[in-house]
């Protein structure tokens, strides 16, 4: 009897290997919370949309009427180059900050830290008034030696319109802002890039140019991009100059002449968010650029041209035995 139980044994435990493993019954985690909140947004949802239909103080017909108005087409279009101009202005001058703020010069620095500090300091629709009484603090514009004879002279309000006035304090006030985002854009990519370029003997304006800068774009865009939008709507502060052609002034004005503020003021909104829209589909494609290689983004296989493809072909001498 003692020589079979090990023989037992292990007859059990080879039928034991050899038996299929049990299915496991999960059970899936319950989560009320996420119906109870789909339910929440939904039926909000459905509230705010019985409201904008039915109710008649929206006046659609009105802004069916008025939103492809005459004015309201001019106003979008000057919204847009005033955010052109602006962004350009800003953009330019945020490259020259960046640079100084990085630089070894003790003054570049200081200026550049100085024109932060006093535009992101002093509210956007301060500077847009001082720039549009810019004409009573300084009534001509002269040209001459310092403590002698003028040159020659400009009156202020010739050179500096309206909507002169209303581009420089946009952009100025922008060009702040964006000083920083590029400084951290530059501070984002590694020293030895900058190291490693000075050993091949670049300089230094195009060690920045052709590899700091690039890479730093993946950095600079998103912000920049937001910054964009940000400008975009921050063009209906320009009444204090006073311009008074853009998209937020056009609708005051229409709704001002027929008292009926509320579907005009829906007007201006669906304009600009149509026109956000489009510049964030532009947004993503511009990250989508200078993220490759970076952010999970491959870059497009390069297909051979005939040539290419024909000179690597092999040839019927070469398959010969």
């Amino acid at each position: 009897m003692s020589t079979l139980a090990p023989t037992d044994t292990s007859d059990r435990r080879t039928g034991a290997a050899h038996r299929k493993p049990e299915l496991i019954e999960a059970v899936p985690v319950r989560h009320p919370g996420r119906w109870a909140g789909a339910v929440l947004i939904l039926l909000f949802a459905a509230l705010l949309g019985q409201s904008l239909v039915t109710n008649t103080n929206f006046r659609w017909d009105i802004v069916g009427t008025y939103f492809m108005d005459v004015l309201v087409i001019q106003g979008i279009g000057w919204t847009l180059l005033l955010t052109v101009l602006s962004m350009a202005i800003a953009i330019m001058l945020a490259i020259l900050l960046a640079f100084m703020r990085q630089s070894d010069n003790p003054l570049f620095r200081g200026v550049s830290w100085t024109w932060v500090w006093f535009f992101r300091g002093t509210p956007v629709y301060t500077q847009l008034v001082f720039w549009g009484l810019i004409s009573v603090l300084y009534p001509k514009i002269a040209l001459g030696i310092p403590f002698g004879p003028e040159l020659f002279s400009f009156s202020t309000q010739d050179v500096i319109t309206a909507f002169m006035a209303a581009i420089l304090g946009l952009g100025l006030n922008e060009s702040a802002y964006l000083a920083e985002i590029f400084r951290a854009g530059l501070k984002s990519v590694d020293a030895g890039q900058m190291e490693a370029a000075e050993a091949l003997g670049m300089r230094k304006s195009k060690i920045m140019w052709r590899i700091i800068l690039p890479q730093a774009m993946r950095v600079i865009v998103p912000p920049t991009g937001n910054e964009t939008i940000g400008m975009l709507k921050t063009t209906s502060l320009v009444l204090a100059v006073p311009f008074t052609l853009d998209l937020t002034f056009a609708t005051n004005g229409i709704a001002n002449r027929s008292y009926l503020p509320i579907p005009l003021l829906i007007v201006a909104a669906l304009w600009y968010l149509v026109i956000t829209s489009i510049l964030m589909v532009g947004q993503y494609y511009v990250e989508r650029h200078f993220g490759k290689g970076v952010d999970n983004i491959v870059p497009a296989p390069v297909k051979p041209t005939p040539a290419a493809a024909a000179a690597k072909a092999p040839k019927i001498e070469d398959e010969l035995p």
